[in-house]
């Protein structure tokens, strides 16, 4: 038996600018930062020659072929497998609220397949082998910042070419401002779970159809990209929350579903209790808020949100990226 594991992650700057749509004409940059709360997959030998899976759903299979959850069936054609597995997958947060889950169980799952294999692959290998399998096979329309985020861990500056190859960049973010970071940004759950893809076909389609503000805005957001770089590495961190407000109105602007009245609702109420920016992650259609609050505010803002029906989510950075917990399989 093979326990994989890798982590979901935080967009703090630039996120959106890894679109084929944006990326392939003018590159793209974020920095983004993976956290404590993972997908995790365990791969095991099936004494039937079939096939079981358990996630959401359960399946019990004959064939590859016969599969319903797309992921799980790319993935078992790609690394060659037909039957006599059984494969389990959960995870610390819901799916379809901007943590990039989706990736970081399509980065465990073939981890664990390798290793099942015997097959120890790096981290890159995995970020690629990812990015074919949702972009190239499935045909989703996403980036590829969750999966390389996934697979290296850490807090990390993303460069995406225009011929599609990715440059990775561990950023040596000193320790007190880690610290500084975890303590400031607080994460609530808003309650809606909205679909990536559909978030991000809005935001693709503006891009081409309102091809001059909307490329504008984004270049804008890759610039915000690189400016958390520099705030990060110089320990500017109170600059960090103003960024994250421009951010946002930035951001907002890219697609009509990106937010309805409830949230642009809880993005005012924790500003106006002490809030200095904030933002949703991923797309942008629900899911996770993260906010930027001095200590001298954190209450303050902590009780509105809460008030509102917001659930509080703890973390700290992960720096260590897709990783094998538990190997037991024997020939």
């Amino acid at each position: 038996m093979i326990v994989s594991r890798a982590p979901v992650r935080f967009s703090l700057g630039g996120g959106g600018t890894d679109l084929p749509s944006y990326s392939r004409e003018h590159g793209g940059f974020l920095v983004a930062a993976a956290v404590d709360k993972f997908v995790n997959v365990c791969v095991a030998r099936r004494f039937q020659n079939n096939i079981r899976l358990a996630y959401s759903e359960s399946e019990i299979v004959d064939s590859v072929d016969a599969i319903k959850h797309r992921i799980f069936k790319a993935a078992l054609r790609m690394t060659g497998f037909e039957r006599g597995l059984e494969l389990h997958s959960l995870a610390d947060v819901p799916a379809n609220t901007g943590l990039g889950s989706s990736s970081s169980f399509t980065v465990a799952l073939l981890n664990g397949l390798h290793a099942y294999k015997r097959e120890f692959v790096p981290a890159e290998q995995l970020a690629r082998e990812a990015c074919e399998l949702e972009i190239d096979i499935l045909k989703e329309p996403i980036g590829k910042q969750d999966q390389y985020i996934a697979a290296f861990g850490g807090i990390t500056a993303l460069t995406f070419h225009r011929d599609g190859s990715v440059d990775v960049e561990r950023l040596p973010v000193r320790e007190e401002i880690i610290d500084d970071l975890e303590s400031n940004l607080i994460i609530y759950y808003s309650g809606v779970e909205r679909s990536a893809s559909a978030v991000l076909k809005e935001q693709q389609k503006t891009i081409v159809e309102d091809r001059d503000a909307a490329v504008q805005r984004m270049h804008r957001i890759k610039e915000l990209g690189v400016e958390t770089k520099r705030i990060l590495l110089n320990g500017e961190i109170d600059r960090y929350g103003e960024m994250l407000h421009e951010h946002w109105t930035n951001k907002r602007k890219l697609a009509v579903n990106m937010a309805d009245s409830a949230i642009d609702e809880h993005y005012e109420a924790a500003r106006k209790a002490g809030a200095i920016g904030g933002k949703l992650m991923g797309a942008g259609g629900g899911g996770f808020f993260m906010f930027y609050v001095r200590a001298a505010e954190r209450r303050r803002v902590h009780d509105v949100l809460a008030a509102r029906g917001l659930r509080a989510m703890r973390f700290r950075f992960d720096f260590d990226g897709a990783r094998i917990m538990a190997n037991f399989h024997r020939s």
